[in-house]
């Protein structure tokens, strides 16, 4: 997801010095990391040098800049991307869909879903269902947030024993993903969801992950989640996916969950973002 920045820099100097500026490096700080002179830096920056391909790499890795902003500085050079950019619906992407589908399928009856750069709805399971049966409508309309729908009093706490604050991790880790990231889109969304969070301090731990109780047609299944990412992408889109699985906190949990696999009257899902949800083989 690229970055959306007021006076957002556009020639491949302006965005050197941007990002140095965000990583709170200076002139001499980023030439000695990429051992090479502060006037040729400078130089580079102010547009009187017209960098190599190599040498915007190294700057890339040097100020550790996410996928798209590497894509987008050497575009700004005149060279050719390194990563894919492709939509996740595209034939390059097929593969990875199909398989990622398969991996939904086989967390049965457990729910699991996937979600873009922006926690916006991209895939799931049947069983996910259980986590929007009985939320406001309002909150499935596509494409359905998946974060606004865990914290927003009208979505998954309005059907389980989960609080905005047990959000409150995740969006602290989104918060610091915004700022690192210099993605004004995702601390748009941090702005809006952390809205929802208790002003008060939290209480102590008394338990390794924070756990739901979310209430069922076969009583409640209380459930913690897991987080998982694509190990070493090599595509913008892949790069920004996350996989969430929901796993039963005890033997009745996964016993109930088992009953709700087994039944047919599991509630409909809303439309995804990329339009995929529920579809086999896309």
């Amino acid at each position: 997801m690229t970055a959306e920045l007021r006076d957002e820099p556009q020639a491949v100097g302006e965005l050197v010095r941007f990002w140095r500026v965000h990583r709170r490096l200076s002139q001499l700080d980023l030439a000695l990391q990429a051992e090479m002179s502060t006037r040729h830096l400078s130089f580079v920056e102010t547009g009187r040098a017209q960098p190599s391909r190599q040498l915007l790499v190294h700057l890339s890795n040097q100020l550790d800049l996410p996928m798209a902003e590497r894509n987008r500085l050497l575009l700004a050079g005149g060279f050719a991307p390194i990563y894919l950019e492709k939509s996740y619906e595209s034939e390059t992407l097929r593969p990875l869909r199909e398989s990622l589908h398969q991996l939904l399928d086989a967390h049965m009856p457990h729910p699991a879903l996937i979600v873009d750069g922006l926690w916006n709805l991209i895939d799931a399971n049947d069983a996910a269902s259980l986590l929007w049966a009985g939320v406001d409508p309002e909150l499935l309309k596509p494409p359905v947030n998946l974060l606004r729908l865990s914290v927003h009093p009208g979505g998954i706490p309005s059907i389980s024993s989960m609080t905005a604050a047990c959000s409150a991790p995740l969006i602290h880790q989104l918060r610091r993903q915004s700022r690192d990231n210099a993605d004004g889109a995702l601390a748009e969304l941090v702005d809006e969801v952390e809205s929802y969070l208790p002003h008060q301090a939290p209480r102590a731990a008394t338990q390794p992950m924070v756990t739901l109780d979310l209430r069922t047609r076969r009583g409640n299944v209380r459930l913690f989640t897991l987080i998982a990412t694509i190990g070493a992408p090599l595509e913008v889109t892949a790069a920004s996916l996350a996989i969430e699985t929901f796993l039963p906190a005890d033997p009745l949990s996964a016993a109930r969950l088992q009953e709700l696999a087994a039944s047919d009257d599991s509630s409909p899902k809303p439309s995804a973002a990329s339009g995929t949800v529920g579809q086999e083989g896309n």
